[in-house]
């Protein structure tokens, strides 16, 4: 059994896979919460094909593919708020829209690049195992960042979240919480592109904070369970991917989904929103 767990710990690949792809958890799983919360699960996955346009303009451009993709992510969030703000078009509308623009512009760029590599592919489905040394700094001090504003504004993002119309009668700035939300969302993505791609990274959002959903009636309680969930899931996902030669993110994403069923299964109860508290 522990060489079962100690094999893959010898090789320094797994390591930093192992150590990315739970900070990646961690970060998720905190703004996971609010995802769930709100109901942005679409706006996030909008948000992240909005940023492949990013990865490829970058990759073409030969600047750094994060800020890129950063750039991409957060320039939609910032449209989809102006192109909903007012009523002049539905808020699905929009993010239909510019999901499939961006996503469409960055599928177009790779087409024109004779003999593309498949690493720009790999932002699209990650690759835990490919992290090197400088990827795991960048995702250390974005996520670093990302929870230091989290924790900064976190009564008014719960304030915002629980109660938007007595948060704005309070004098609240219930839209700029909103832009700085999404914005983190964004910067979020960004960082869980290389460990567990485009494509899988809304799943990582989701699932872990909607099992912890689940689990807890307080919302605090609910983001540690999260980010514990995620964490697991990606330790066991790590190593299913390692001693069944799958691909990591999959796995991952396949772990954390069965730890969600596991749960609704011995739960066993429907809850509504109004039973989480967050005190």
């Amino acid at each position: 059994m522990l060489e079962f767990i100690a094999e893959p710990l010898s090789f320094g690949f797994m390591q930093r896979g192992l150590l990315a792809s739970c900070l990646v958890a961690i970060i998720c799983g905190t703004l996971g919460c609010f995802v769930v919360l709100k109901g942005l699960a679409f706006i996030g996955d909008a948000l992240a094909h909005a940023s492949f346009g990013g990865v490829a303009l970058a990759f073409v451009l030969g600047a750094n593919i994060y800020l890129g993709a950063f750039i991409f992510a957060l320039g939609t969030a910032l449209g989809i708020g102006a192109l909903s703000q007012g009523g002049r078009v539905r808020a699905d509308t929009a993010i239909g829209v510019l999901f499939a623009g961006t996503f469409a512009f960055g599928i177009l760029i790779i087409s024109r690049v004779e003999a593309y590599t498949v690493d720009l592919f790999g932002y699209l489905f990650g690759d835990v195992l490919s992290i090197t040394r400088s990827d795991l700094i960048t995702i250390t001090v974005s996520g670093v960042l990302v929870l230091v504003v989290v924790a900064a504004f976190y009564r008014q993002f719960i304030f915002a979240a629980f109660d938007p119309t007595v948060a704005a009668a309070s004098g609240l700035p219930t839209r700029f919480l909103e832009y700085l939300l999404l914005g983190l969302l964004g910067a979020t993505i960004v960082t869980s592109l290389q460990a567990i791609g485009i494509v899988l990274v809304v799943a990582l959002l989701v699932t872990p904070s909607a099992t912890a959903y689940l689990l807890t009636n307080r919302f605090h309680t609910m983001i540690f369970a999260s980010m514990g969930i995620g964490c697991l899931s990606a330790l066991l996902g790590i190593y299913l991917s390692y001693y069944l030669d799958v691909a990591s993110g999959a796995a991952i994403i396949l772990t954390a989904t069965a730890f969600f069923f596991i749960t609704l299964v011995l739960t066993g109860r429907r809850k509504k929103l109004s039973e989480v508290h967050w005190e």
